[in-house]
């Protein structure tokens, strides 16, 4: 029988788990980035629905960030913590220069398309890894984003 990590999960499973933590949390990091600048830049006739829009989801990434980073310290690893990192395990693309409300509207429905399936996974192998507290997380970022998807995709349909 193997030896179990400091919170009773397999450690090769933990850092399976926690590679691909590492992941989203790049992916959020970039995010953030590209969400706090649509919210700087943000211009035109939904410029004050947008702006209010792009700091709350800005902020709700700041938190996911956290909690990210902080699971994988609880799983025994080391989180990614420079933009360095961020950018090379990253799929989301920094966006630069974008102020049409609708090309940033677009571009998080983009990048909800890449976190979206990378929580799916995680959830998938937390779930066959007995980590209830990866698998909980991730069930809830999903419930709540898939909500988000339908609202930006509604939004983008005017």
């Amino acid at each position: 029988m193997s030896q179990l990590n400091q919170i009773g999960l397999d450690p090769k499973s933990s850092a399976l788990l926690s590679e691909k933590l590492n992941q989203l949390l790049a992916n959020y990091q970039i995010f953030y980035i590209n969400t706090r600048g649509f919210h700087w830049n943000i211009k035109g006739e939904k410029f004050f629905e947008l702006h209010a829009k792009f700091e709350e989801l800005y902020n709700d990434h700041f938190i996911k960030i956290d909690e990210i980073a902080e699971r994988i310290l609880t799983l025994g690893q080391t989180p990614l913590h420079s933009y360095q990192d961020y950018l090379a395990h990253a799929s989301i693309e920094a966006a630069k220069d974008i102020s049409n409300g609708n090309e940033c509207v677009q571009s998080i429905l983009d990048s909800y398309g890449i976190i979206l399936p990378i929580q799916r996974e995680l959830l998938d192998l937390s779930g066959d890894t007995g980590d209830e507290g990866t698998n909980a997380l991730m069930s809830d970022y999903i419930r709540e984003q898939e909500k988000l998807v339908w609202m930006y995709t509604a939004f983008l349909s005017n």
